[in-house]
């Protein structure tokens, strides 16, 4: 049984963004995708969450994104004392060994370099649909 909560996508490139959408659309996954464009609008969502808005139940986040950047992101989503263990997937173009090691020091559960060809990249979001929807269990998630 699916987590029913959203996957959160924080992409600023409309080209990725609809690559992602259409892997998605082709898994038929159930889940609602929220999408976030830049990363000072996943830090204004903080704000919903705790006025009881559902968190994501996992959130897919680019590190070169305007305003504010991913690994920012991540640093203050680690630090806050309610959110911080929403699981964050580094879905980026960005295979830097710099940003790789920044995203892990500050807590990333997967760094994943998005593949440029459609078809290879819907097998990556196969496997975050498996994983991240079927098999890990989220704090918070009681039963499936």
């Amino acid at each position: 049984m699916q987590d029913n909560r959203s996957i959160l996508i924080v992409e600023d490139n409309p080209m990725d963004l609809d690559l992602t959408l259409r892997a998605f659309a082709a898994r038929k996954l159930t889940n609602l995708i929220e999408v976030a464009r830049d990363g000072q609008a996943v830090l204004d969502m903080i704000a919903r969450w705790e006025a009881g808005a559902a968190p994501p139940v996992v959130i897919l986040l680019d590190v070169h994104l305007p305003k504010v950047d991913g690994l920012e992101v991540l640093r203050q989503l680690r630090a806050h004392p309610e959110f911080g263990t929403i699981p964050v997937v580094m879905l980026t173009t960005s295979a830097e060994h710099g940003d790789v090691h920044t995203a892990y020091k500050l807590g990333v559960n997967s760094y994943i370099v998005k593949p440029v060809d459609f078809e290879k990249f819907r097998a990556v979001a196969e496997q975050i649909d498996l994983y991240w929807m079927v098999v890990n269990r989220p704090p918070g998630v009681t039963s499936r």
